[in-house]
C-alpha cells in the first residue's frame, strides 16, 4: 500500500535550522472523495521565505502550527482522479 509522506513542524527553530526541528511521518492514503484527485510529488522548492513561515511572528501569511505539515510549493502529476478537470497525467503545480 502506498503511503502519504509528511515533514512535519516539530518545533520553532533557535538560530540555524536543524532536521530536529522537523519530523517525517508516514499514513496510509486516504480514499478520494468525488472532486478530488491525487498528486505524485516530483519537485518540492525549498525557498528563503519557508525560514519566516516556521518562525513565531506572522508575517505575509500566519506561521506553520507545531505539528502541522510544512507548507511548500510543489509540482507533480495526477496519478489517480474523481475531478472531472483533472486526469490522470496531468502535469499540475501549487499556488
Amino acid at each position: 500500500m502506498r503511503q502519504n509522506r509528511m515533514v512535519k513542524l516539530a518545533r520553532r527553530p533557535v538560530g540555524m535550522v536543524r532536521g530536529e526541528d522537523f519530523q517525517i511521518e508516514e499514513a496510509p492514503l486516504a480514499e478520494l472523495a468525488e472532486g478530488q484527485f491525487r498528486v505524485g510529488v516530483e519537485y518540492v522548492s525549498l525557498d528563503p521565505a519557508m525560514r519566516g513561515w516556521i518562525s513565531e511572528g506572522r508575517s505575509y501569511v500566519p506561521p506553520v502550527k507545531i505539528g502541522a505539515v510544512m507548507r511548500a510549493y510543489a509540482a507533480g502529476h495526477v496519478v489517480q482522479s474523481r475531478h472531472p478537470d483533472f486526469a490522470a497525467g496531468d502535469a499540475v503545480q501549487s499556488e
